[in-house]
């Protein structure tokens, strides 16, 4: 198994707004990406769990929401760990937007 990919993402919304653009946006936010589907999203208080395809490969992981970061924690197949950094940026990128973007 390999390591996992871990992003974190600062913010200056609290908990509980983040939590609720994160909510709003990610699904937004997954169908900007044409190669990615979103197989499942639950949440458990701050905590997403979710199950992504790409590129016919499946990858896990959740994401947790904190006061002032949230940290993004995924586990990528063998064949998409060669686009580790290119998703790492993209998940920081599209995560900042969510954060930051007025709404």
């Amino acid at each position: 198994m390999s390591a996992p990919l871990i992003v974190s993402i600062p913010h200056r919304l609290g908990r509980e707004e983040a939590t609720r653009r994160l909510k709003a946006g990610l699904a937004r936010a997954a169908s900007s990406i044409p190669v990615l589907q979103v197989d499942e999203e639950r949440w458990e208080s701050d905590r997403m769990m979710f199950r992504v395809r790409a590129l016919g490969q499946a990858a896990s992981g959740h994401l947790d929401v904190a006061d002032d970061h949230v940290r993004v924690e995924v586990v990528l197949p063998w064949l998409l760990q060669r686009f580790a950094e290119v998703a790492q940026a993209a998940i920081k990128h599209r995560g900042q937007l969510l954060l930051t973007k007025r709404s």
